[in-house]
């Protein structure tokens, strides 16, 4: 094989290589980079404002939601009576908005109510890191007495 032939197989080779299909990836980690998930942090005013913009709108959902409830019951009711399909139709649509409703009504109790549990239990565990942290601390003041004296 001539040396021309073997530079233009690699050439070849080469090229084919780089149309081959590539999987994207998360780069290396640079040593001295924080440890991975190192900085997420959230703190009870976070915890406040979702909990509290979650009750919000289960509040307005709650008072606003069924607004058009009545008139569309009624609108619906006249339409069937009349003959028309429509009126069908349109109680479906209440119906469907009805249970769509509930769910969205759900799911901003259920996230306002986890809101209020996290920030307990959040508390609660600061309140329990810093009891056993100043513990520690007396500790360590009870071991420096003794070799002070």
């Amino acid at each position: 094989m001539a040396w021309d032939e073997w530079e233009q197989l690699k050439a070849q080779a080469a090229e084919k290589n780089s149309t081959a299909m590539q999987l994207n990836r998360v780069p290396d980690e640079d040593p001295g980079a924080a440890p991975p998930g190192g900085d997420l942090k959230v703190d009870q005013q976070d915890l406040a404002a979702v909990g509290d913009s979650a009750f919000k709108l289960f509040d307005q959902l709650g008072k606003h939601g069924r607004d058009a409830w009545s008139i569309s019951q009624t609108a619906a009711k006249d339409l069937s009576t009349q003959g028309f399909a429509l009126g069908g139709a349109l109680d479906h649509v209440q119906d469907r908005w009805e249970k769509q409703l509930k769910t969205l009504l759900d799911a901003c109790a259920h996230i306002s109510n986890h809101m209020d549990f996290t920030q307990g239990a959040h508390a609660g565990d600061e309140y329990y890191i810093y009891g056993v942290v100043s513990s520690i601390a007396t500790l360590d003041d009870g071991f420096t007495e003794r070799t002070q004296r």
